[in-house]
């Protein structure tokens, strides 16, 4: 069993454990991030084959280094792959990928991080996991008829697993939408859930090169310390919900073949029941209904709020030491993109730096 002590150590080695890391480099502190995927990027390359960023290239640089290609373009879920693990090769920062953590708790004033055989013990915690790890499934798709294929949209790549017959696609935000318009070509789709609005523009569009520069203002600006920004806040957290639809418009729906259908509440013979009592004959079920956090593996007694430790931007103040960054809102509806993620990290690390002689980090 090996023993290393380290100043800071942060969990988790995608967009957000970069940027903390680039800014930690640039203070010249000691610092190791850790990433259970085989190599980087792999959090994005194993999302679905044909997805995009929803927002171009000029906003979705992190810090020290803008993102390749045309500013105007969207970058591809590879591309964005790609462009993590340039980025941690030209910054020198220190990823041990196919690391799980297993435990993160505390010995006296450092943070134990058990990982398998190895245990580091740190100054500072930085949880960069992210909010898209754990996929949300209702109890009730256990009751489904085992000949029915369920595809949470994290496993989803392409059609090539989906067999004949009609689909279900639950959940109608973003994934939702581009999902089931990518199989309506082949299968009788069903989009079930709640409306959750469109952006005024499409993505990608002529309006939309001179609209999104407003969106992201607004994206930046309206954090939680304004009036504006903690509603806005509540309005996707409390309960979370998708946000408006970027690349696909609702008028896109019926021409693709692709029949609006509202909630699914559960099951009934094997069968999808939706709210209005209906009965669906399907042989796929696609679940695009987000993510739940899970914090099992830190054993630090933490109050929390829906499942996510409190925390005042990232920091958590009942824990010294310990922080998390890439949260949905944790200061701004950008705080979980790649371009607003940076502020953040930047946040985190001044706070580091400003108790580091007090916790010797």
């Amino acid at each position: 069993m090996s023993v290393q002590y380290v100043g800071t150590v942060i969990i988790g080695g995608s967009q957000a454990g970069l940027a903390v890391g680039y800014h930690l480099r640039q203070r010249g502190l000691p610092f190791v991030i850790l990433d259970e995927n085989d190599r980087i990027g792999d959090a994005w390359r194993r999302r679905w084959d044909s997805l995009r960023l929803f927002t171009p290239g000029r906003y979705d640089g992190l810090p020290g280094m803008r993102f390749p290609g045309s500013p105007s373009s969207y970058p591809t879920k590879d591309e964005t792959a790609d462009y993590l693990e340039i980025y941690a090769r030209e910054f020198e920062l220190p990823v041990r990928t196919a690391v799980k953590v297993d435990r993160l708790s505390k010995v006296g004033d450092r943070f134990e991080v058990i990982c398998g055989e190895h245990t580091l013990f740190a100054a500072n915690a930085v949880v960069a996991t992210g909010a898209c790890n754990n996929p949300r499934v209702p109890p009730f798709a256990r009751e489904l008829d085992e000949s029915i294929v369920q595809l949470h949209s994290k496993e989803y790549r392409n059609a090539s697993p989906i067999q004949e017959g009609g689909v279900l696609v639950v959940g109608a935000g973003n994934s939702g939408a581009e999902i089931a318009i990518e199989l309506a070509p082949h299968h009788q789709t069903w989009l079930s859930g709640r409306d959750t609005g469109q952006e005024p523009t499409r993505a990608g569009s002529v309006p939309d090169h001179l609209f999104t520069p407003i969106m992201w203002l607004m994206a930046t600006r309206l954090t939680v310390k304004t009036r504006f920004g903690r509603k806005l806040r509540d309005h996707f957290l409390n309960p979370p919900r998708g946000i408006p639809l970027g690349r696909v418009r609702r008028k896109d729906f019926a021409p693709a073949g692709i029949e609006r259908v509202p909630r699914m509440t559960g099951v009934m013979n094997g069968r999808p029941v939706l709210e209005d009592g209906r009965l669906l004959e399907v042989s796929n079920i696609i679940w695009c209904t987000g993510f739940t956090p899970v914090y099992d593996w830190i054993d630090l007694s933490l109050p929390t709020h829906n499942g996510v430790p409190i925390q005042n931007r990232g920091i958590v103040e009942s824990c010294p030491g310990l922080s998390f960054v890439g949260l949905p809102f944790l200061y701004s509806l950008s705080s979980a993109l790649l371009g607003g993620v940076g502020r953040d990290a930047k946040h985190i690390v001044d706070h580091i730096v400003s108790t580091r002689p007090a916790r010797m980090g």
